[in-house]
């Protein structure tokens, strides 16, 4: 009884079973690591969109003051985003980046509000900040 396959054969078959086996090695390995960087980031639906920033431009004795200009600066670029209170004297900025603090302040017949600072690190998905004018 002789060999059924011949030397070079044989090594040609065990050379292609060698190749498989690393090519598996790393598709197992990327896999593996796709895995674990799925695993290690956060779900989107826990992710916060951004924050909410509201609140009232009110005189010395808390009463509204309509038409006053509420302006917020990103201290990062310092873009300046603007809003004009109406008659209940609320404001409101939406989905304010949670990485980027802000300063706020406000501005009435020529009168203006301490300004106030909304940090990075304030964790609130809401705050509420009510802005002060003496218009006296």
């Amino acid at each position: 009884m002789g060999c059924l396959y011949s030397r070079e054969r044989m090594e040609t078959i065990m050379n292609h079973r060698s190749a498989v086996m690393a090519a598996l090695t790393v598709v197992c390995a990327v896999l593996l690591a796709l895995s674990s960087l799925a695993a290690a980031a956060p779900d989107q639906k826990d992710k916060q969109i951004g924050r909410l920033l509201l609140g009232k431009v009110l005189d010395q004795g808390d009463n509204p003051l309509p038409d006053a200009v509420v302006y917020l600066t990103n201290t990062r670029t310092r873009a300046i985003k603007t809003y004009i209170v109406g008659q209940d004297g609320t404001y409101r900025f939406p989905a304010l980046s949670t990485a980027i603090d802000y300063e706020i302040y406000a501005q009435y017949k020529g009168r203006r509000s301490d300004t106030k600072s909304l940090s990075q690190f304030d964790d609130r998905s809401q705050v509420y900040m009510d802005l002060k004018i003496d218009t006296r």
